[in-house]
């Protein structure tokens, strides 16, 4: 599989955790894929969302890692929303097994949560939805 510019949103608060796990998942020797993860791991000075607009329409597809409290991170909400508007493709993971993750506010209504397996990933960075 070629490699993939990814933007990976997260809650930079309470789950970049998560963001280490997928990166790390991302560089297992037998990963079918690459990803070159452009996601935001600092506060940004000046326009932010200009900034941000940039790095996702640079990029090939979005991960939204959703957490427990993802509904509240304005950022995630702002940065699925310039993925729809720029149309990069996106998908969401169940970020926390067993927990009771959410979408981002600004998630269609017909955007699933998948569950985060080898499997499912491996599918949904290959395009499936």
């Amino acid at each position: 599989m070629p490699k993939k510019r990814t933007f990976i949103s997260f809650d930079f608060d309470h789950d970049e955790d998560l963001r280490n796990l997928l990166v790390g998942q991302s560089q297992h020797p037998d990963t079918p894929f690459e990803m070159t993860d452009a996601s935001v791991r600092e506060a940004m000075t000046g326009n932010w969302k200009e900034k941000v607009r940039w790095r996702i329409r640079n990029c090939d597809i979005m991960v939204v890692l959703c957490g427990e409290y993802t509904s509240y991170a304005t950022g995630v909400g702002v940065e699925v929303s310039i993925a729809q508007a720029e149309n990069v493709p996106y998908f969401l993971l169940w970020g926390r097994n067993g927990k009771a993750c959410q979408k981002p506010t600004s998630a269609r209504s017909e955007d699933q949560i998948y569950s985060w397996t080898w499997d499912n990933l491996k599918a949904l960075i290959g395009g499936a939805r």
